[in-house]
């Protein structure tokens, strides 16, 4: 009978889980490693064609690729209220302080509004000017084409079959980062 794994069985050695397993048990849950090998590449590949189309949008703003992607998480993260550089930060992967200076670069080309936080007056809280909000609107026909595009073939069910398993994969790809820095 299947056991159910905890976050902390999940974070543990690498090389014991594999060992205590044995090699074959070990490779049950995956045979192919040039499937994966590939895989892989293909993330790759498609993280560097988000970045070509990322920078693209972003010089329709006159801003940089980076500077677009925080843009685009401060909009999708922001319910009305306001979203945090750390929220900002832990959505895009990135170090609060780089947001920080970016977010400053933003405020000063009038695409983003920096408030400090009434509840705690360190934090400051972002939003999207009413121009970045006007200039993001102009796109969003092209913006829902070029989804229509890319995601053609997907129906609901395959969408959230593929986002729950990309869930999966960022959470473990996110402790295989903290094991290879722990071993390094």
């Amino acid at each position: 009978m299947p056991t159910l794994r905890t976050a902390h069985d999940e974070e543990g050695d690498l090389a014991a889980s594999t060992e205590s397993r044995g090699p074959a048990e070990a490779a049950e849950g995956h045979r192919d490693f040039g499937l994966s090998h590939q895989i892989i590449w293909d993330f790759v590949s498609i993280s560097n064609h988000l970045e070509d189309i990322r920078r693209s949008w972003a010089k329709l703003f006159g801003i940089s690729g980076s500077q677009w992607l925080i843009l685009m998480a401060i909009d999708d993260l922001d319910q009305g209220g306001g979203v945090s550089v750390g929220d900002v930060s832990a959505k895009i992967h990135a170090v609060s302080t780089f947001v920080t200076t970016q977010t400053k670069v933003l405020e000063r080309l009038g695409l983003i509004n920096r408030v400090t936080s009434a509840a705690d007056g360190r934090v400051v809280l972002m939003s999207l000017s009413d121009r970045a909000r006007q200039q993001i609107s102009d796109l969003s026909a092209r913006w829902e084409a070029l989804h229509a595009f890319i995601f053609r073939d997907f129906d609901a069910q395959s969408m959230n079959d593929v986002k729950s398993k990309l869930e999966m994969l960022k959470k473990r790809a996110k402790i295989a980062v903290a094991r290879v820095a722990v071993e390094s």
